[in-house]
């Protein structure tokens, strides 16, 4: 195909300047080479394109109709081409990228901030899941990257850690008195606690690791937003676990206080997953580079 549109190319340069040797000079071809393009094309079409005079060439009835058809063709490709070096330039393009609610208020705001300040042309799209919702949506096509909770066991993704974060449990006031000294895992959940619910990343590696060491949950509540997990706690409900990252204004305040663990949780990442079979565009690499 890629030589057929050479021939097009010359055709439409010919039709042009009515002329082989003007067409040749502004393609950098002899002029023999052109002539020899044409007759070319004009066999593999069956179809006669130019008239020839001693005063150069003009375009048969065929040819002209041909000629409206291939340059505009030609345009076509000359403007997609423009485009691309756009999305190269970061001058145009969109970026899809999905996030959990919390990530997204917590970590990524600053760094959409800071991108689109750099490649103000660069269009966001913004879709919401919990972390293996839009492992699922990228894996599909439906956004570039994901930020997420780690770990995640999938081969078919890359992971990129962004962000170490640790798991922690908080109460309010009224568990002031039983919390007071560090305390162990086993005895820490005979209170009521409140987790995110059972399909979240970060509730099954706390769950992991508590059942590693023998220690079994069973939630009071499990809710689907980080939240509510520190609005329950607030109001005395039980003991949440939370990342303590993105319950700074809570603890700080006093709302909340963090559980004193005997066997503290080892900490963990959230990062950037992407296709590992797809390159990366040029505007979700340079979004990589960044938050990294």
């Amino acid at each position: 195909m890629s030589g057929k549109l050479d021939l097009y190319k010359i055709f439409c340069m010919v039709s042009k300047n009515n002329s082989f040797s003007k067409a040749a000079k502004d393609l950098f071809m002899s002029q023999s080479a052109v002539s020899q393009a044409i007759m070319q094309l004009e066999k593999e079409l069956d179809t006669r394109l130019f008239y020839r005079t001693t005063k150069g060439v003009t375009l048969t009835t065929e040819g002209s109709v041909l000629f409206e058809y291939a340059s505009s063709a030609l345009k076509l490709i000359d403007t997609g081409e423009e485009k691309i070096l756009e999305f190269k330039n970061l001058t145009a393009g969109e970026l899809k990228i999905g996030v959990g609610d919390t990530i997204s208020r917590f970590f990524l705001l600053p760094y959409l901030e800071e991108f689109h300040n750099k490649y103000p042309s660069i269009k966001f799209t913004i879709v919401n899941g919990t972390t293996m919702e839009l492992c699922n949506i990228l894996k599909s096509g439906g956004v570039d990257i994901a930020l997420c909770n780690f770990p995640i066991d999938d081969d078919s993704l890359g992971q990129r850690p962004c962000l170490e974060v640790q798991d922690i449990f908080v109460y309010g006031e009224k568990f002031d008195k039983v919390l007071s000294k560090p305390i162990s895992l086993d005895k820490l959940v005979k209170f009521p606690l409140i987790f995110l619910e059972q399909k979240s990343v970060s509730r099954r590696y706390v769950e992991e690791i508590m059942l590693s060491k023998g220690v079994k949950i069973s939630p009071e509540f499990e809710l689907g937003s980080h939240d509510l997990l520190l609005e329950f706690a607030k109001i005395n409900l039980g003991i949440a676990c939370v990342t303590k990252q993105f319950a700074g204004d809570y603890l700080r305040k006093g709302m909340l206080k963090e559980v004193k663990l005997k066997e503290s949780i080892p900490p963990r990442n959230i990062g950037v997953c992407f296709l590992k079979r797809v390159p990366l565009s040029t505007a979700a690499t340079k979004f990589v580079e960044l938050i990294e």
